[in-house]
Order: C-alpha cells, then structure tokens, then sequence
C-alpha cells in the first residue's frame, strides 16, 4: 500500500505541477492497520491520510465551525485569494488574481481553486473527492502496479476509496485529505462525524498523532512485547457486543503511556489483559475517559500539538454516560457480561 501511494504522490506531483489545484503530499498511513493492531486482519481497510497545502495564488484559513462543538471540534477551511503581481519569478506568466481583469483571467489562465473546489469561499469535501477520483482514474494506467493488479473504485462522498486486486491478494484503501494545522501534527480532515456532516466541514483529526505515538512505542518496546496483540485481542472480543474500537485503544494508549514497557513483556500477557478490563471498569465507575490526545502534556517530545489542543481540557469519551443513566446501566452491564 505504501508503495502504491509513493508512486501516486509522484504521478500527482507531474500532474498537479503549476496548476491551480491544491498540492498533495506524501500520504500518510493512519488507523489500526498501520499501527499494528487491526482486529480484523482479514478485511483491513488500508486508510491514509494525504495533506494538502494551497496552490500558488491562494491560501487556507481554517475557522472553527461554532455549531455542534460539543464534544469534538470541526472546522471549515476558508480559501482566499493572494496577490502574486510582485511575486512572479522570469518566465513565469501567471496572472494575478486579485489584479487582473476577469476576461483576460478567463481566457489565459485556468480557474482559481474558488472555481473548482469550493462551495462559496469554503473548501469543498464533496468536490475534493470527486476530482480526486478523476485524479486516481486517470493516473492509474501509467502505475506499473496496473500491469499485475485491478483497480475498483469505491462509492464515497468524503474519501477517495478503492480495492485493488491480483486474482490471489485483495487490499481496500481509503484515501482521506487533509489540511495541517500550522506545523503539527494535528489534522482537519475530510472523515465525518457522525451523518450529515455538511460538505465544508472538516472535523480536527487526531489520527496522525496517535500513529506516531505507536511507533514511538514500537522503538522503546522489548523484543517480546505484547502491547499490539493485547490490544487486538481485546478490541477482536468487544467487535459488534461491546465498547467501540476507540474506547479500548484509548486505554491502553493511557496505559502504554504511563506504565513500563516492561509491563508488556510476553510472561505478564494474562496480568496485561487484566489490567486493560480493570482501567475499562474504573472508567466506567467515574463515567470518564480522557481524551489520549487533546489535552495531554504528557505526550513524547517528537509528537507536534498546536497550543490550544496541548492546554485544552481533554473531552470526556464517557460524556454519555454522564447524560444518560440508561446509556451507563447498559455499559456497565456490558462490561459484567463480557
């Protein structure tokens, strides 16, 4: 899959160069199946995450979206265009968009990202995914990987999905886009939040973050650490009766985070396992579950938050549970029979 991309992301390079179009990035692996935990080895959705940066001519601002703020933040992505008149280098012809006259933009120059990709001054998830599409069908051809494998491209609205097969090997891939925020490692992303999520809102992503802290962990771990295959086993008991994938990750994150990596070794296996289902308890019983990201100060030194992540108060993933007495009744008896 990543070399896949790797090829992908030259072929965008030569095809996206001097246009007015956002420009991609090396795509960046995120999920499960990345981490090294994928409870459903069989059925793994390869997701990754590709950054995109304005083209010439433009830039991004991203304003928090007010409305539905509760308990995870969105944002839109405000595209504005800039003044390049005394920015052109010798050769180069293009126009100002702010500066020239529309007729002269209309016939001598393509159209502004404004044009294309946005819906009013705000970047389009929808639109992104349709061009994208158009991108991955016509680059596939010149891949050398279109010799030996098939390309289905997949219905979504706010990702770039497809399966590629070989007649013995299939692999499902989810391209999502995403804009960095400033330097770090935090993301605002084309996956939704939950249905309906409009198409100019683009929710703060984590992902990339939480992938770095587990290769983080991969360097520091012993050669018998069990810490990925505690979390497969235990997420792989929860699929489809239980807590989200989410929720165990979450906890054993903390965990990994604040215990030795001795802890993990191959001979406390049960005691690991113990540990997991107690932290998932005691949770429950304070009707809180900390955010592993937002808000921790506690992070490695090589894992890049903007301040106002780093200080805020971490969001409860148990906020339910507070609200809710039926909500936390059915958990804990989840938690009992499970």
């Amino acid at each position: 899959t990543t070399d896949l991309m790797d090829n992908f992301t030259i072929y965008f390079g030569h095809v996206l160069s001097n246009s007015f179009y956002p420009a991609l990035h090396r795509a960046i692996g995120v999920g499960s199946a990345f981490e090294g935990w994928s409870p459903r080895e069989q059925d793994s959705v390869y997701r990754l995450l590709i950054p995109m940066t304005p083209p010439q001519g433009h830039s991004f601002h991203l304003e928090l979206d007010t409305a539905g703020q509760r308990h995870g933040r969105s944002f839109r992505v405000h595209e504005q265009l800039e003044c390049t008149c005394t920015r052109e280098q010798p050769g180069e012809k293009m126009l100002c968009f702010l500066h020239h006259p529309e007729e002269e933009l209309r016939s001598n120059q393509d159209p502004s990202l404004l044009d294309t990709l946005c819906t009013g001054s705000y970047l389009d998830v929808h639109k992104t995914a349709r061009w994208f599409y158009q991108l991955v069908r016509a680059i596939w051809p010149a891949l050398p990987h279109s010799h030996n494998w098939h390309l289905a491209l997949l219905p979504s609205r706010r990702s770039c999905q497809f399966k590629v097969t070989n007649g013995t090997e299939s692999f499902r891939i989810e391209m999502l886009f995403g804009v960095p925020q400033g330097d770090s490692d935090i993301f605002v992303s084309s996956q939704p939040r939950g249905a309906g999520t409009p198409s100019t809102v683009w929710p703060e992503t984590y992902t990339v973050a939480e992938m770095k802290f587990f290769k983080y962990i991969a360097r520091k771990a012993p050669p018998d650490s069990l810490h990925l295959r505690c979390l497969q086993f235990f997420t792989r008991v929860q699929l489809g009766i239980g807590f989200s994938t989410y929720t165990i990750k979450t906890i054993v994150m903390h965990l990994l985070n604040t215990r030795a990596m001795s802890h993990w070794r191959r001979r406390r296996f049960l005691r690991q396992l113990m540990d997991i289902n107690e932290s998932l308890h005691l949770s429950l019983v304070e009707e809180r579950l900390n955010h592993f990201i937002v808000g921790n100060r506690r992070l490695p030194e090589e894992i890049s938050l903007p301040p106002d992540v780093q200080m805020a108060e971490p969001p409860n993933l148990f906020h339910r549970l507070v609200q809710d007495v039926g909500a936390r009744s059915q958990a804990m008896s989840t938690w009992i029979c499970n």
